[in-house]
């Protein structure tokens, strides 16, 4: 049974054209030039890699599209959606990391994805994903604001809640349970979205897309050109193993990328590309880098 409202290329159509306004904006910070890799799957779809290395202010830094299809659903799909399994699948999205040169510039993330699963003879199950979070390596008050005062607006248009409840959300998901720790300082998370039918459920994923350059490039103006040195630079390094840890163990879109066979450099694009561990280190008591643990790291109302 075809639902003729759900129009799967109009959702294609942005999601390319977000991959490209979101390289152009970033790309003009940095002022170096997006490697690209098209790339396809076996079992069905592929994708657009794009990624920035070494340049002057962003170290690594991946922006991907990719439209997948198949005819079953991956273990990361079906365990928390049991009725799905034995549906043929589509998804489709933009997933970015980026890891800035500088400390003092946060790491941020930002996904946006449609998903449907069809059978002959039952209404499609769809929804949108996505959202965005931001994980500093020194805390700033007017950038933690900024990024949630953006996320907020984001959503008013739509209700009230949204933000609300997908701050909160987003809190949840990016917390690492073994370390009983927040990746960084949160933005928005939704999953399973469609309660505004998919006119609307599509509006508003193009409006938390389309406002992540408006939460971060702001940012990384500010901050890409601060002084440090190599206290400040190999803290970053040590946080950095923070969230490479959440992504190997937790993150579903890695999981997902790669039980349905996706591109395995473009799904890891999202690692910075220098990190280290330490074991049991603990920051220096009344240091900046103590700071960022008793005053960031924690659940906390932004605007």
């Amino acid at each position: 049974m075809k639902d003729k409202s759900i129009d799967k290329a109009a959702v294609k159509a942005y999601l390319l054209d977000l991959q490209n306004s979101i390289c152009a904006q970033l790309g003009a910070v940095d002022g170096g030039e997006w490697q690209e890799q098209s790339w396809t799957r076996d079992e069905g779809g592929g994708g657009r890699s794009r990624v920035l290395a070494g340049g002057a202010v962003i170290e690594k830094g991946g922006v991907n599209f990719s439209h997948v299809f198949g005819d079953q659903m991956p273990a990361s799909a079906t365990q928390h959606r049991p009725e799905l399994a034995g549906r043929r699948f589509e998804a489709m999205g933009v997933s970015l990391v980026i890891h800035p040169q500088n400390p003092y510039a946060p790491t941020s993330h930002a996904n946006v994805r449609f998903f449907i699963a069809e059978k002959e003879d039952a209404d499609p199950v769809w929804w949108f994903g996505g959202g965005y979070d931001l994980t500093p390596y020194y805390g700033n008050d007017e950038d933690c604001q900024h990024w949630h005062d953006t996320a907020r607006s984001s959503c008013e248009p739509f209700s009230a809640d949204l933000y609300p409840r997908l701050k909160s959300w987003c809190d949840d998901y990016f917390y690492l349970k073994h370390r009983s720790e927040p990746r960084g300082i949160g933005g928005l998370f939704f999953d399973d979205f469609n309660e505004l039918g998919f006119d609307q459920s599509f509006a508003f994923m193009r409006s938390v897309g389309d406002s992540f350059c408006a939460a971060y490039v702001p940012i990384l103006r500010r901050r890409h050109a601060t002084e440090f040195g190599d206290r400040e630079r190999q803290f970053q390094l040590y946080r950095r193993g923070r969230y490479v840890e959440f992504n190997l163990v937790y993150d579903r879109g890695t999981l997902f990328g790669l039980q349905t066979g996706g591109r395995t450099e473009s799904i890891l694009m999202s690692l910075p590309p220098l990190v280290r561990w330490e074991y049991d280190w603990m920051p220096e008591p009344g240091s900046p880098e103590a700071e960022l643990y008793s005053d960031y790291l924690i659940r906390r109302e932004w605007v």
